[in-house]
């Protein structure tokens, strides 16, 4: 997948900003996560930009010191509103003087924003740009497997199988139905199985 090479290559970017966009739970957030938590891993700290943030004038003095931003669902926000295009025109200028980056999330790309700013426009079409799609199975089952090892559990792959095609194509989702097992498996003392994953499934509104 394109845009988890992005977020690998970090912090080798070759603009101050990099636009990860797609539809509603095709993993635009748990993206946005690990790239928090590699820069994290790196000594450093993402700050989560926030509309009302933008609005003010003294923008740069709630960012000032600061080299990792994010700004997610930015397509929603930031078009039509001068103040915050004018904003977030600063704030890629400021982090490309400093060496700092901005990661965007938003469900178009930057290509098709309404921007009226020319100068921010030019800016973020300069930078890369990565299109997510909903997860396929591939990447489904090794986050679900992830998340049952993470939690200390051993699965076995027809328990995974089971699953997937009955589970919404979403990483939020993979995570739900991880906690949901484990919690059960604890109150029943037994293993992750086809029975009681579909005893579980049956209990929660998380199907397709």
């Amino acid at each position: 997948m394109e845009a988890v090479a992005w977020i690998d290559r970090w912090p080798n970017w070759p603009a101050p900003a990099l636009t990860l966009y797609g539809p509603a739970a095709s993993g635009k957030t748990h993206l946005a996560q690990v790239w928090r938590a590699r820069v994290r891993d790196g000594g450093g700290q993402v700050v989560s930009l926030l509309p009302e943030t933008l609005n003010g004038a003294d923008v740069l003095s709630h960012i000032a010191g600061e080299r990792w931003l994010l700004l997610e669902d930015a397509d929603r926000f930031v078009p039509f509103d001068p103040a915050r295009e004018t904003a977030v025109f600063h704030i890629y200028n400021t982090l490309k003087a400093s060496g700092g980056q901005l990661l965007l999330t938003a469900r178009e790309a930057p290509a098709r924003w309404p921007l009226a700013l020319p100068d921010l426009r030019s800016r973020l079409l300069a930078a890369p740009a990565a299109r997510i799609d909903p997860p396929d199975d591939a990447l489904m089952a090794a986050v679900l497997t992830k998340h049952f090892a993470d939690r200390q559990l051993r699965v076995s792959p027809d328990v995974i199988q089971f699953l997937l095609p009955r589970i919404e194509r979403s990483f939020p989702a993979l995570k739900i139905v991880a906690d949901a097992l484990d919690a059960a498996a604890l109150a029943e003392g037994r293993a992750v199985t086809v029975p009681l994953a579909g005893k579980v499934l049956a209990q929660m509104d998380i199907g397709q």
